[in-house]
């Protein structure tokens, strides 16, 4: 058996804090150099029962309102791992997103698309003892976001993780395949290239079902080389 390899924390694919083609990182971005905070067992040791606390699992997107969402559904699954790709159970992952328009349920969105009556945009999933989760949503549209002339952010959905506490927290998002949109993303090119196709989901006809819904597959890794990107990694 091949001896596995040693990860680190630290990993050159996670974005910095501070990227100014990203403008809203020039103000949030901390100037002074971070002092770590050790945790405690407050932070690390709960809660542990996810399900009592959050309520049940909301895996179909689709079927939260008395209509149907306007869209092209998908499937969207994977697992949740280790540095060691073993799996993390009983890892919360709560999804965020626009409609099929690209427009948000907040009322801070105010770009003239389509609000759909049929969607929220928000769902929660967790993972099973081998780190799996499967949710069904619809495709998500571009959208303007203000960053410079013409900027529009590819389709893309937002994850947040919870594991063993609130404090371990993690925010990813992932795009689709062939976006050509991801190319000009500032928020997708913080990025380093050598990583960024760890943030595209990849089609997967076996999880795509008949006459119903395509399928993506996106494996979420937590840490070490190939650790998929996060948001607050720093």
């Amino acid at each position: 058996m091949s001896e596995v390899p040693a990860y680190t924390r630290e990993d050159a694919g996670q974005p910095p804090s501070l990227f100014p083609a990203y403008g809203s990182t020039v103000a949030r971005s901390p100037r002074q150099p971070l002092v770590r905070i050790p945790q405690t067992l407050t932070e690390t040791t709960g809660p542990s029962a996810w399900d009592r606390l959050m309520g049940p699992a909301m895996a179909d997107l689709t079927r939260q309102h008395k209509g149907e969402p306007i869209g092209q559904r998908i499937v969207v699954g994977g697992r949740v791992l280790d540095e060691n790709r073993r799996p993390a159970p009983n890892t919360v992952v709560e999804i965020w997103q626009c409609n099929a328009a690209g427009r948000y349920i907040h009322a801070n969105d105010q770009w003239d698309a389509p609000i759909d009556p049929n969607f929220t945009g928000a769902g929660r999933v967790i993972t099973d003892d081998q780190g799996r989760y499967r949710y069904t949503t619809i495709c998500p549209g571009a959208y303007p976001w203000g960053n410079h002339h013409n900027a529009w952010r590819p389709a893309h959905i937002h994850l947040s993780l919870l594991g063993p506490a609130f404090a371990t927290r993690l925010v990813t998002q992932f795009y689709f395949p062939d976006d050509p949109l991801i190319e000009i993303d500032p928020i997708a090119n913080a990025v380093p290239r050598t990583a960024r196709d760890r943030m595209v989901a990849r089609f997967d006809i076996e999880t795509t079902q008949p006459n119903f819904a395509l399928g993506y597959l996106f494996d979420i890794v937590l840490r070490g080389r190939e650790a998929t990107p996060f948001e607050d990694a720093h």
